[in-house]
């Protein structure tokens, strides 16, 4: 009767990710995207070293969901000029390279990626002043 409950923990979480989602600044929200598509890599590489095929497609794809609908939709590229169009072609780019070591099951590859988005993510961090939480993904 009061064993542990799954859906209701994972429901906690989301509440929790919600109310953070929330309070957040435009900066920590994208600081939240990248740790986000950081967890969904890792996540992977563990699956792909298990062999675990569709569990590692399932966290491909929300890394590749988060950096293509989240972090690349959030640019303004008439507001950030320059900038705005690197990050775009960043993101291309990581998206190709998490497509590309889906289909090879390529873990360097993978690597390569989670290593390029674990760099933004710092240098957001730092250009935003925001505290990177504690076990952040770096």
């Amino acid at each position: 009767m009061f064993g542990t409950s799954r859906p209701g923990a994972n429901a906690y979480r989301q509440m929790s990710v919600d109310t953070d989602a929330l309070a957040a600044s435009p900066h920590q929200l994208i600081v939240m995207l990248f740790d986000g598509a950081l967890r969904a890599l890792d996540t992977a590489a563990a699956q792909m070293q298990a062999g675990d095929i569709e569990g590692k497609g399932r966290s491909l794809s929300k890394a590749i969901e988060i950096v293509g609908s989240g972090l690349a939709a959030s640019l303004d590229l008439k507001a950030g000029g320059e900038i705005a169009a690197n990050l775009a072609s960043l993101y291309d780019y990581v998206i190709r390279e998490l497509v590309a070591a889906n289909l090879r099951n390529d873990a360097d590859t993978l690597d390569r990626a989670r290593q390029l988005l674990a760099q933004m993510r710092a240098s957001w961090v730092e250009i935003g002043g925001v505290a990177a939480p504690q076990g952040a993904h770096a």
